[in-house]
């Protein structure tokens, strides 16, 4: 049985409680109240599968109201598995919202919890639901009841009952009085109750699920699950980039794109101005002092140095629970704000009208008129007829999206929440409705004012709620004269909240939708899915880092994504007739320290992008015969690095995995190896040294087609260090390698010679002096094993007996190598003088 709640933004026939008696193969519909009236629960008699009850909920959610309540409410039973129902009333209040029930243990208790004032709260039958009474008005089991409205009893005690709302609360009499259930996140909207051991539950909230041994007391963790739900996201221009966003339910954060270690955990992130429906703006250059929006209106200051934080709203008002035509300014839930291109220290705050500070919020100016469609029957209160919706969701006729041309500043382009696009040519001074003429009611979700050409930009209507899902896109090449529909190729269903153009590459467009991320090279003429190893996800926002060439996206319960490197798209050549051999120009890379984990296996931490420079390069169909090769040479021309797909290689050439079509290899900016001495134990690293910032060439070569690309390799930019500094290191390095090299060669020999004489002591039986023999052999055994421990330490064999047995000669060279390897160019005084007594 599935109890089917609907659409939640139209009318359908499809609401209504649906059985299967072949597992799901076909379905049924075997209770339909109205169009407007879904099935919000069902619950099965624990000792007779054929007794159900059902909840119904007549409601429709509007952009303005969430109407909750109507003649559809109420509760029905079934008593022969769902063929025929009756409805329950007696002791229900006449106007009721959204239900939920719930059967007891013994059968005959049933729960229900109502919304309706008066007479809303928790019911309860003792009869099998022939009678009910109230059992408990409190405000806190029922408030907000659009948004939840759940109840669940205990599978074992008739007499415990758990109501789900902001709080979880239990009761364990009957529902007479309830206490809180500290969960690890608010807003809780479900819970699964094990039907044998009722100390096992899990719950499920708005921050993710978590599993309870001992009926609540105790709680596993939530922060294994990446379920974070992002309005929008911004980037810095730090190295590396912060990515910001306000998270539904959640502080908004600032969090590291890159890390040195193995991965981006918590450590790697801070709060930042605003709370869970935060725009934030900032100079990217300089991002100490943030600002972020909250809903109503809201807007603060956050100095992220400092921790404090101050209130600039230009009305601080918080109009909780009014009627929107009673607010001075209507504010949307997600509120635009931005910063200025051209001078950071200017913002912009919308609600419904166009806001301005140039002095950080400490003044304001209006700089244009109402925007909207300013509609007085869309701006009462946000919900009835039972229950008023104050949390600011419901609050209609406002700027829904703000985009500041950046080729001038005196442009800048609104969109509404009702359908509206005006763009001012002049700073605010005039404004004209360039509304494409087809577009009707719906959210102007985003406007992306094109980095190439200043007279276009791309606006992207989303009506889903009015309940159309289809994707819908404009194009205007002059202002707004003139609009196109370039959606087509989007799924049907795919209605697309953000468009970006890519700063590179003209008509080169990524749009985010609610089912993915789709590209197009056409400027919007065909459009295809960019989802790759992407989980299927609603894309909120998108943003091109511009510095490191990277699409960052925000997604609806899946956190942040970073597709590293746009290279590949921009320079893909949809006129080729093949992309068998070509090898792409690499961006330039930056020698960092660490960095080179990705966190895949780990719990709560995000991956790293690929370390060091990455190249991207198209071949054929590669064999032994016509294998791969890759060659990285500095500026001199010799040769650093070399890899081949070939599965037989030359010395100094390192192995390579490649597959026909795209490749994508990452050369970590090291020299080869070091050799080990064979089965020894290592503590520490024989990694080749870090090459030192400077111009280098990659070579692409399969048969006789070769293909050339230089690069640079930067230094870290937060590092203090000069050329002369990378160059020092890089001589010390080269001599302690040196002689590390040297020292395994030397015990390669040593362990050779000593095999040949242990060969030939075998023999002695053959020579008239065998005893003479034998005492030289094994003195000179002796000698070599002598020799052998005063460079290598064999007892060694992990990372504990490195501290049982004393250290030798090239436990020290391998250390200092890491050592001074590890320093950003400086080579400190003791190092020097630890290689000198080396």
């Amino acid at each position: 049985y599935v109890a089917v709640q609907g659409a939640p933004y139209g009318a359908t026939e499809d609401r209504g409680v649906y059985r299967s008696l072949d597992g799901g193969v076909t379905w049924e519909k075997v209770l339909y109240v109205s169009e407007s009236a879904g099935a919000s629960d069902i619950s099965m008699d624990p000792k007779n599968p054929r007794i159900l009850y059902a909840a119904f909920w007549d409601h429709i959610r509007l952009p303005w109201e969430v109407r909750s309540g109507g003649d559809g409410s109420g509760i029905w039973k079934t008593t022969d598995g769902g063929s025929t129902w009756e409805q329950l009333k007696k002791g229900f209040p006449e106007l009721m919202g959204k239900t939920s029930v719930s059967v007891a243990a013994n059968s005959d208790r049933v729960y229900a919890i109502i919304e309706a004032d008066p007479g809303g709260g928790l019911y309860r039958s003792d009869d099998a639901g022939g009678s009910w009474r109230n059992v408990n008005e409190t405000w806190t089991i029922r408030a907000r009841a659009w948004y939840y409205t759940e109840v669940f009893a205990d599978p074992q005690n008739p007499d415990v009952v758990w109501v789900l709302d902001a709080p979880a609360m239990k009761s364990i009499d009957g529902g007479q009085t309830f206490s809180r259930v500290r969960t690890p996140h608010g807003d809780n909207h479900d819970l699964w109750i094990n039907p044998t051991n009722s100390d096992y539950v899990i719950n499920a909230n708005d921050g993710g699920a978590n599993v309870s041994l001992n009926g609540g007391d105790s709680w596993s963790t939530q922060q294994n699950q990446a379920t974070a739900q992002f309005y929008r996201v911004n980037v810095d221009n730090r190295f590396p980039y912060y990515v910001y966003g306000g998270q539904q339910d959640n502080s908004a954060i600032a969090i590291a794109s890159q890390t040195s270690g193995g991965g981006i955990g918590w450590k790697d992130w801070y709060s930042v101005a605003g709370c869970e429906s935060a725009y934030l703006a900032f100079d990217p250059d300089d991002p100490e002092l943030n600002f972020g929006g909250c809903y109503m209106g809201q807007i603060s200051e956050y100095n992220s140095r400092t921790g404090a934080q101050r209130n600039i709203m230009a009305y601080p008002f918080l109009p909780a629970a009014l009627a929107s035509r009673d607010m001075k300014y209507r504010f949307n839930w997600n509120a635009p704000i931005i910063a200025s291109h051209h001078d950071p220290d200017v913002l912009y705050h919308a609600g419904n009208v166009l806001l301005r500070t140039d002095d950080r919020g400490t003044t304001w100016t209006e700089i244009s008129p109402d925007l909207t469609r300013d509609e007085d029957d869309k701006q009462g209160p946000g919900g009835g007829p039972i229950t008023n919706e104050g949390a600011g969701g419901e609050i209609y006729n406002t700027i829904y999206y703000v985009a500041e041309s950046p080729h001038d500043p005196q442009t800048i382009w609104v969109g509404t929440d009702d359908g509206l696009v005006h763009v001012t040519r002049d700073g605010g001074a005039s404004w004209n409705d360039v509304t494409p003429s087809n577009v009707r009611d719906g959210l102007i979700n985003a406007i992306e004012a094109s980095p190439h050409d200043p007279g276009v930009a791309y606006v992207v209507h989303n009506r889903y709620k009015f309940n159309d899902f289809t994707p819908h896109i404009y194009k205007t090449s002059n202002y707004g004269d003139d609009w196109e529909y370039i959606a087509d190729g989007i799924a049907e269903e795919a209605h697309v909240r953000v468009v970006r153009e890519d700063p590179t590459r003209r008509g080169l467009l990524y749009a985010g939708t609610e089912a993915g991320l789709y590209v197009s090279w056409n400027d919007g003429d065909a459009w295809q899915s960019l989802q790759l190893n992407m989980p299927l996800t609603p894309i909120t926002d998108l943003i091109v880092q511009r510095e490191h060439n990277d699409l960052v996206a925000a997604t609806q319960g899946r956190s942040f994504w970073i597709l590293d490197d746009l290279t590949p798209l921009q320079q893909l050549d949809l006129d080729a007739e093949s992309t068998d051999f070509r090898l792409l120009q690499p961006k330039d890379a930056y020698r960092v320290a660490g960095g080179g984990g990705f966190g895949f296996n780990q719990v709560n931490v995000g991956q790293n992008p690929l370390p060091g420079a990455v190249f991207d390069f198209y071949v054929g169909e590669t064999n032994d015969s016509t294998p791969v090769k890759i060659e990285i040479a500095d500026n001199a021309g010799n040769v650093i690095r070399s890899f081949t797909s070939a599965s037989e290689r030359d010395d100094g050439v390192d192995s390579m995995q490649v597959k026909t079509g795209h490749n994508r290899f990452a050369w970590n900016l090291r020299h080869r190896s070091v050799p080990n001495v064979p089965d020894a134990y290592v503590f520490g690293s024989l990694q080749g040294r870090r090459v030192t910032p400077a111009r280098y060439e990659v070579l692409l070569q399969q048969g006789d087609r070769t293909e050339t690309r230089g690069f640079n390799v930067l230094p870290d930019p937060r590092v203090d260090a000069t050329p002369g500094d990378f160059v020092a290191q890089d001589a010390l390095l080269q001599s302690i390698t040196a002689e590390l090299i040297e020292i395994t060669g030397r015990l390669v020999a040593v362990r050779s010679v000593r095999e040949q004489v242990n060969a030939l002591l075998e023999r002695t039986d053959k020579v008239d002096n065998r005893d003479a023999v034998e005492h030289a052999g094994e003195s000179l055994t002796d000698r070599l094993t002598s020799m052998e421990d005063s460079l290598l330490q064999t007892r060694t064999v992990d990372g504990q007996t490195v501290i049982n047995f004393p250290s030798r000669l090239r436990f020290h060279y391998i250390y200092l190598r890491g050592a001074v390897d590890g320093h950003e160019g400086t080579v400190t005084g003791g190092a020097r003088q630890m290689f000198a007594d080396l």
